[in-house]
């Protein structure tokens, strides 16, 4: 399946309209051209329709939020809507401030996302409708975290969520939990090294959209693949930094270059995805 999702990226290079974050919108730029699409960041308002609409998806990240560019996030997911093509929410820090949270609930009113991909505690924010004052800013709780111990509790949580929002659910972090309705994914790729790099959820959520615009037909295993890959691509990453006894900015580097290289065989040989 994985490997069907990624040869579609590959034969038609998805268009991806990011109206996402300043600290991470080079990476995330960097990372749609190495994943085999191509990116576009716009936000002003007086252009974003015209972009969305030439685009393949549209992805919206509130990393660094700000009143100029809330109205081009609305607009520019009402034509996604209007034209239908994928639209994929990050929702950064959803937690973290007042601005942030209403905001979040205004994007899920006014737009339908096709998925939501965050941290269990942006995650559980959306779900409870309430500020989560364990939020860490961006980062997820170490509350919040999902183990073993408590996987199936956040896989129905999870489930639950999709059919309350109808949207796909990303939950991303040491485990990984993706899910749509009745079915979802467990992911065990990835290394702890990725969070010490910034951007790496936002690039991410840029490669879902990327996936997601070249299987617009089939949005939970194009996310599955996106999710999967980039863990994949964070254990190699972590790997050649150890050989190379460099740091964590040669890290993100070797991120980009893995996921500029990836194949069906690093997939069926690395990848680690379990049904739920």
């Amino acid at each position: 399946m994985i490997t069907e999702m990624l040869e579609n990226v590959n034969v038609s290079s998805p268009l991806v309209h990011n109206i996402t974050n300043y600290v991470t919108v080079n990476d995330c730029a960097n990372a749609l051209l190495a994943c085999g699409g191509s990116p576009i960041m716009a936000d002003n308002v007086l252009e974003v329709e015209d972009i969305t609409s030439i685009s393949n998806a549209l992805v919206i990240n509130i990393g660094t939020l700000n009143e100029r560019t809330i109205e081009s996030m609305i607009k520019a997911g009402k034509k996604a809507n209007e034209i239908n093509i994928p639209v994929i929410f990050d929702p950064v820090g959803a937690g973290a401030s007042k601005l942030r949270m209403e905001t979040t609930f205004r994007l899920l009113k006014e737009i339908k996302f096709s998925v939501i991909r965050g941290n269990v505690s942006e995650i559980k924010v959306i779900g409870e409708k309430s500020i989560d004052n364990k939020s860490r800013g961006v980062d997820a709780s170490v509350s919040d975290k999902i183990t073993d111990k408590n996987l199936d509790e956040y896989v129905i949580y999870a489930k639950n969520l999709s059919k309350k929002i109808g949207s796909v659910i990303a939950i991303t972090g040491a485990i990984d939990i993706i899910a749509y309705n009745n079915k979802a994914f467990v992911i065990r790729n990835g290394h702890p090294i990725m969070s010490k790099i910034s951007g790496t959820g936002c690039m991410l959520s840029s490669i879902i959209g990327a996936y997601c615009g070249a299987n617009y037909d089939k949005l939970l295993d194009a996310t599955v693949a996106a999710v999967s890959i980039m863990g994949i691509c964070g254990e190699k990453a972590y790997e050649k930094m150890k050989e190379n006894s460099s740091g964590t900015s040669s890290c993100k580097v070797h991120l980009i270059d893995y996921i500029s290289r990836i194949n069906k065989e690093i997939l069926e040989e690395r990848a680690k995805i379990e049904i739920r």
